[in-house]
């Protein structure tokens, strides 16, 4: 489907990116922009940038940029189309009707198959667990204490014994094997023939935001392996983005979200009044998730099992929960496995007791620490104290810092001065190391790999873009020399054509709007890096003569051989020979042109 390209600038314009993506990340304005934790890699440092003047986002991490359009294809995995029509929804713009184009028409049948596929699978499995052969898995679930409306609440079902009864279901339904193989559903072999990749499995539909069915996850009842087995990721699901139950904890009314290990735990809270649990979907929670979280909550209560493994998952969850801006406390199971057995043997008000007696995050890592070290040995509790003052030096706003320095003083008697000029030796050797690390990820590394990857002619292409971006006062000096005809890469052909139409006209350079001609996403990716560089443009008046010159000249000698190449007029080879030596002889002078 091909909107105008009005309607579609009208709906960017129209949408602030700084905006749309604060909605999914934490940004802090830092200049003339804002930064945050870049959503499309792990970082712990920021590196990703978004401008409100340019109507962009980059990161100097992972090179992914774009415009708000692209944004939210790739967070939220949305086609194009998909993408416009929300945007247009929120900006309150009556799209016209438009045509699809055969591919788009594609991609979108495709995602709708999948939703509907997934949808009826949900259905499948929920009568199958209702019918005489599921009656070994519902009595499972009764024993686990799971009532009939929590059953039918969270849409759970069974996966019959049989290893090809979904295949057969949809098949009889109209579906093809490629759908099906495309669904993650059904594996289809040549040699192995069709079967379920769920059979004999409790299953747990996945649900996100929305309410749409986009995954599932099955358990197989008593001993097996593995006990939980997921859909693989497909062009609806992405485990790292998704929360199990966040369809229904995003309506709480309560002030934190509680963080649990599995469907189980989220079933039972919610069961017992807690409808603000969710769980990660079978593996380690992500800062995206956290991002997520970050939506509808500012505090998240980590209620994992209390075993050694669910103590390492809250060290891990602890600073991704951080990092995103979000409070982080741990609630204490002990003696309780999980919250299920804890919720049984004390009840509900036991578990909501617990909730409000849970540890400040630093705290809990704090006490992990002193449980770590023998308290009656000198050494080893000289040993603790150092640790604790350690961690306290990580802290680096300094109101914070001082509180829980006082409080760990008091929780662990240790002699608050002592305590206190410890945490500052440790604070310059801490914030010593930070830089070490930030040097060892100096973006120069970044820059000599970029420069290894690109061909000679392709630099000065990227510069030349780049230098009119930030300065387009330079346009008028090098418009007598420079044409987009110049500029040999087909992607930088079609940018300069569109920034010099912009230059031309005296606009603002806008890049975003450029950005709006690219759909396929690494073009989109390349294009926003153009405009998210930041080159050193000589402050010497006649150094950047000559930078501007040098880069000019080799633009313009390289299309030059480029023609002289693949021209087989004799009279044009001469004329291109001229040409190139009177271009060698070249020498820009803008800072006497802007003086007189």
């Amino acid at each position: 489907m091909r909107y105008e390209d009005d309607v579609i600038e009208e709906v960017r314009e129209k949408n602030d990116i700084v905006d749309i993506i604060s909605q999914y990340v934490s940004l802090k304005k830092k200049g003339s922009s804002y930064f945050g934790l870049c959503p499309f890699h792990n970082e712990k440092s920021p590196s990703f940038s978004v401008s409100r003047e340019k109507q962009m986002y980059y990161c100097f991490g992972c090179g992914q940029g774009g415009n708000v359009y692209t944004f939210l294809m790739e967070y939220n995995r949305l086609s194009f189309v998909e993408a416009l029509k929300e945007l247009a929804a929120r900006a309150g713009v009556e799209l016209p009707e438009a045509e699809q184009t055969p591919e788009e028409r594609r991609q979108a049948d495709a995602r709708v198959t999948l939703k509907e596929m997934n949808k009826k699978a949900a259905v499948y499995f929920h009568y199958l667990l209702k019918s005489s052969r599921g009656e070994h898995a519902m009595a499972y679930l009764k024993e686990r204490g799971i009532s009939e409306e929590m059953i039918k609440h969270f849409g759970l079902g069974y996966a019959d014994i049989y290893r090809d009864d979904l295949y057969q279901y949809l098949k009889k339904q109209g579906y093809t094997d490629y759908q099906m193989k495309e669904s993650s559903l059904v594996t289809i072999d040549s040699v192995k023939g069709s079967y379920d990749k769920f059979f004999n499995r409790v299953m747990f539909p996945i649900m996100d935001v929305n309410q749409r069915v986009i995954g599932f996850g099955g358990r197989v009842m008593g001993d097996g392996e593995p006990k939980y087995l997921n859909s693989r990721e497909t062009v609806l699901f992405d485990k790292g983005r998704n929360l199990y139950g966040l369809n229904y904890a995003k309506r709480t009314r309560e002030n934190a979200i509680i963080l649990c290990e599995g469907y189980m735990d989220v079933i039972s809270l919610h069961q017992a009044g807690f409808t603000n649990a969710v769980a990660p979907l079978g593996t380690a929670f992500t800062p995206n998730q956290a991002m997520l979280l970050k939506r509808y909550t500012d505090e998240v209560i980590l209620s994992f099992d209390s075993d050694g493994a669910g103590v390492k998952a809250a060290l891990r969850a602890l600073p991704i929960l951080r990092e995103n801006g979000l409070r982080g406390r741990v609630l204490s199971m002990k003696p309780y496995k999980d919250p299920d057995e804890l919720i049984k043997a004390e009840g509900a008000e036991g578990y909501r007791k617990r909730l409000s007696e849970s540890e400040a995050g630093r705290m809990f890592e704090m006490l992990v620490l002193y449980g770590q070290y023998d308290q009656k040995d000198p050494e080893s509790r000289t040993e603790c104290i150092r640790a604790i003052a350690k961690k306290l030096a990580e802290i680096e706003e300094p109101v914070e810092r001082s509180t829980y320095l006082a409080a760990a003083a008091n929780r662990f008697m240790i002699v608050q001065k002592d305590l206190e000029s410890l945490v500052n030796q440790y604070g310059i050797s801490y914030q010593y190391q930070k830089a070490n690390e930030q040097y060892k990820k100096d973006p120069e590394s970044r820059e000599k790999k970029q420069e290894k990857r690109e061909k000679t002619h392709t630099r000065p292409q990227r510069i030349l873009l780049t230098w009119l971006t930030e300065h387009p006062e330079i346009y008028p000096y090098i418009r007598p020399y420079v044409s987009a005809d110049d500029f040999l890469t087909p992607l930088y052909h079609s940018v300069a054509i569109m920034l010099f139409e912009q230059l031309e006209q005296g606009q603002p350079v806008n890049p975003a709007r450029i950005i709006n001609q690219y759909t396929e996403a690494e073009e989109q990716k390349e294009v926003a890096e153009l405009f998210n560089a930041h080159l050193q443009y000589e402050t010497s008046p006649e150094d950047r003569d000559k930078a501007l010159t040098d880069v000019v000249k080799k633009i313009l000698l390289a299309s030059i051989e480029d023609e002289m190449v693949h021209t087989g007029d004799i009279v044009r080879w001469q004329e291109l020979l001229t040409r190139k030596n009177k271009v060698q002889k070249l020498n820009l002078h803008l800072h006497q042109e802007q003086q007189g």
